[in-house]
């Protein structure tokens, strides 16, 4: 994986671009996660930036589930921006498949496939949109001990 291009924003944004690599194992996935756990890490430390726990665990969670289900569905490269701004993480993952995802209906007997349901009850927002060359699915995530209910 390989950083694109870094670029600070105003005060209180910080963003960071990265392309993780389609091909070979799944490696890229863990890789997008730690990339995840230092861009916070570096945000706290160097921007001074309050990071929950909570917030760095879900941060993490969210992108191997936007990663993975990109690496498994999406043909060709998968491109990762992570971006704070003020209250929250927004995790925005592209790859180059129109097809919008589902989110199922909660079903426990059904085994498997519960990941956007997963990222959609712990982030504030979760969107997709089909753009012309794939799909971009955006999650924000609150950066503080927000407990409050999923999805705005």
């Amino acid at each position: 994986m390989e950083i694109s291009g870094t670029k600070p924003g105003p005060p209180n944004t910080h963003l960071i671009t990265t392309t993780v690599p389609s091909s070979g194992d799944n490696s890229c996935i863990a890789a997008a996660r730690h990339l995840a756990a230092d861009f916070l890490t570096h945000a706290q430390a160097d921007r001074h930036v309050a990071v929950s726990p909570r917030a760095m665990d879900l941060t993490q969670l969210v992108v191997s589930e936007l990663v993975t289900n990109a690496r498994k569905y999406a043909p060709g490269p998968i491109f990762m921006e992570l971006r704070i701004e003020e209250t929250t993480v927004e995790v925005t993952v592209r790859d180059s498949r129109r097809v919008r995802p589902v989110v199922g209906a909660v079903d426990p007997l059904r085994p498997g496939q519960h990941g956007l349901e997963i990222v959609a009850a712990v982030t504030r927002n979760f969107q997709v949109q089909v753009e012309p060359s794939g799909k971009r699915v955006t999650a924000h995530i609150a950066l503080g001990d927000d407990s409050g209910p999923g999805r705005g």
